[in-house]
């Protein structure tokens, strides 16, 4: 059966620039944390005077957008199927690769000290069986790896499109893949959209990552009957929760 690819792009993660690390509010920070700045993770609520410096600093230091759309997809019916790849792609290049049995924690800040773990080591777990794993490596890079069979990214700059007729064709594809954007305002750089082969605007205003994030793996989930098959099981010996 076919399934999903997900790529959150340019998304607005990172750790604090070294440009920074010497800003009153970055040391601040750090000293609160017991970090060095290096360590840290750029977060515009504590960060916001020292970004003004940053260049395109509208779409950077939002890592709560990484959470809240992980969370989403991780938790959902079709990634519990074994239907759904999940990649983050930074604004500075890095990539993600999220094994699909990762459950993060739901709490903010222990997120954040998972993705600084994460950051100083390049895989977490240290040992074991690695559940994320991060390095340098462009989108193009990340798509000639996978190497998907449709490539779309949802943006208000696209052709309008009703997102159930989207998904609809998708379900259709061997391996297609859907790129949402992982940053809090303007637009996917031209570079990012070169590479789709198709863009599409599904609503005339700009919606949240995560719940574009949601909208698109049900409506997926929909297209390829999913709903139905899970719920054909409720019975007899099937417990639900």
């Amino acid at each position: 059966m076919a399934g999903l690819l997900l790529i959150l792009a340019e998304s607005a993660l990172e750790v604090v620039p070294k440009s920074l690390w010497g800003h009153p509010s970055v040391l601040s920070h750090s000293r609160r944390v017991g970090k060095p700045p290096k360590l840290i993770i750029l977060d515009r609520s504590y960060h916001h005077p020292a970004m003004r410096s940053l260049k395109r600093d509208w779409k950077r230091g939002r890592p709560d957008i990484v959470h809240f759309c992980l969370l989403e997809a991780l938790g959902s019916p079709l990634n519990r199927e074994g239907l759904l790849e999940v990649y983050v792609h930074t604004l500075n290049d890095y990539v993600i690769s999220i094994s699909p049995e990762t459950r993060l924690p739901r709490n903010y800040n222990r997120f954040i000290g998972l993705i600084e773990q994460l950051f100083e080591l390049g895989r977490v777990p240290p040992e074991g069986k690695v559940l994320l794993k991060i390095g340098r490596e462009s989108l193009k890079d990340l798509i000639d790896r996978v190497k998907p069979s449709y490539k779309v990214a949802l943006s208000r700059a696209g052709e309008p499109k009703l997102l159930q007729e989207l998904m609809d064709e998708l379900s259709k594809e061997d391996k297609p893949m859907v790129v949402v954007g992982g940053f809090p305002a303007g637009r996917f750089e031209e570079e990012t959209l070169s590479l789709m082969d198709d863009i599409f605007s599904i609503d005339p205003e700009m919606l949240e990552a995560w719940t574009v994030v949601s909208r698109v793996i049900y409506d997926y989930e929909r297209a390829i009957g999913l709903p139905e098959r899970r719920i054909e099981r409720i019975g007899g010996n099937y417990i639900i929760g």
